[in-house]
């Protein structure tokens, strides 16, 4: 447990409802300084409120947060000049050059016309935009506005950054290019609450990872411990039929630890177990007799993945809890207000 001076963010028994729905249902947790703290969760389940609440977008109904020490109820405009937001959509402004558009944030921050522009091409060579830096960003990719608005959410060189679900949308190798960025920041010593659909991401990223549902925090810890919950490893088996996938979902709800998993677009069932031997052989028994024939079928060790299925009972989703995402741009011009 991080001590409340060791803290860049802390929050205390939060809650919030928006008429009947209850988004924080006393909610308490600290993110460590210089590490990264992933927030997990389904669709609903909180994160993105709990997010706003920390940035000051959202007052809670009760409760308490700090962030670097700042009441952010109490001393909203200090605590903005502690963070750096970036979120779902890139915040950019489309018809300004990258440039520009890092110019103008320094300008925002009460940086002098001199130092804007030099923090604007030291963030440009940063994030290896610097051959892009006089083209207007709507001629730029996802990832080139993605790595945009990261280098805006840092211009003020804040000691925090909060990422709302910061690769969603982009490939594979995209992505994989954004968390060197994101790494090369921890290491610079900045502390980051990342929220994100990509469980992957949490893995690479996160040193402890709180899961969030229905407004309550139901487990955290680092990626390993979270694993070790499942108590042994993972019967998988891959179909290419749905009828053979939930004839087998049926046939085997009594083999293993927990009840399968069924993910019905990767036509995949997972069977959590604690005698992986035993249950492997009872599983190759009860298809072989039921005449159920998998395309593949394997033993493994648990992912977040299964973690996450077996704690919340579904998957990862793409949405906040409003359907949208928390956007940079708020924070941008929050932090440099009056």
């Amino acid at each position: 447990m991080t001590s409340h001076a060791d803290a860049a963010i802390r929050v205390e028994d939060l809650r919030k409802t928006f008429g009947d729905l209850v988004a924080l249902d006393g909610v308490s947790m600290t993110a460590p300084t210089g590490k990264v703290l992933g927030l997990l969760g389904p669709n609903g389940a909180g994160k993105t409120t709990l997010v706003r609440v920390v940035t000051t977008l959202l007052q809670p109904d009760s409760g308490q947060a700090w962030i670097n020490g700042i009441d952010v109820v109490r001393d909203p405009q200090r605590a903005r000049m502690s963070f750096g937001l970036a979120g779902q959509y890139p915040a950019v402004d489309e018809n300004l050059t990258g440039f520009e558009n890092l110019e103008m944030v320094g300008r925002l921050y009460r940086l002098s016309r001199r130092d804007a522009r030099d923090r604007a091409h030291e963030l440009l060579e940063r994030f290896d935009l610097s051959d892009a830096g006089d083209r207007t960003a709507k001629t730029y990719s996802g990832g080139m506005r993605r790595r945009l608005d990261l280098a805006a959410s840092i211009v003020s060189d804040a000691p925090i950054l909060l990422l709302d679900e910061p690769t969603t949308g982009l490939d594979p190798r995209t992505r994989m290019g954004l968390w060197e960025h994101i790494r090369e920041l921890v290491d610079s010593g900045v502390t980051v609450l990342l929220t994100t659909q990509y469980l992957e991401e949490a893995d690479e990223l996160a040193d402890r990872i709180v899961v969030i549902d229905h407004g309550r925090i139901i487990a955290e810890g680092t990626s390993t411990q979270l694993k070790a919950q499942i108590g042994g490893d993972v019967i998988q088996l891959q179909f290419h039929q749905s009828d053979q996938l939930h004839r087998a979902a049926g046939v085997l709800d009594r083999v293993g630890a927990a009840d399968p998993q069924v993910d019905e677009s990767e036509l995949t069932l997972k069977l959590p177990t604690g005698d992986a031997v035993s249950d492997l052989m009872a599983t190759v028994r009860l298809l072989d007799t039921h005449g159920i024939k998998p395309d593949d079928l394997r033993i493994r060790k648990p992912s977040l993945d299964d973690v996450f299925m077996t704690l919340t009972g579904q998957p990862a989703d793409a949405f906040d809890d409003n359907g949208d995402s928390t956007g940079s741009s708020q924070n941008q011009t929050a932090g440099a207000a009056d």
